[in-house]
């Protein structure tokens, strides 16, 4: 099985979920924190790859929930900008395996690219679990 690099927010219940989602379909998680990785634009872009721009948000971030940040109006130099200076931007997880790099967390998509083994997802496994909520505390 696949070695995942997998860059979390650290007490993110959806991201909680992958994890263990990977491991019981046997992968090792190499699990590192977003918020606090030293980002640049050229270390983040590759993990977008051929996704339209407003789909590299996480929408349950407070400054996209309010308005303050409205992806669908980025274009790449400034969403990345925006990103590097506010993590919290970042759709999640980003994760790695050997050279290729992907965002967010859509079960056929990963299944397809390193196997999810059959392990079957109950519920909502990408996204805020709790929408209705405040966001989650900073770790």
């Amino acid at each position: 099985m696949a070695d995942v690099v997998f860059f979390e927010k650290p007490g993110c219940g959806g991201n909680a979920r992958q994890k263990a989602l990977l491991e019981q379909a046997g992968h090792r998680v190499i699990a590192r924190d977003l918020l606090g990785e030293p980002w640049t634009p050229e270390t983040l872009r590759p993990f977008f790859g051929d996704r339209p721009v407003a789909d590299w948000f996480n929408r349950a971030a407070p400054a996209v929930k309010s308005g303050e940040v409205v992806p669908e109006a980025m274009d790449e130099a400034s969403a990345l900008a925006a990103m590097v200076e506010r993590p919290l931007l970042i759709r999640r997880p980003l994760m790695q395996v050997g050279d290729r790099r992907d965002c967010g967390f859509e079960t056929g998509r990963v299944d397809a690219w390193i196997g999810l083994d059959g392990v079957a997802a109950a519920g909502k496994i990408e996204g805020c679990l709790r929408p209705d909520m405040p966001p989650c505390p900073k770790p």
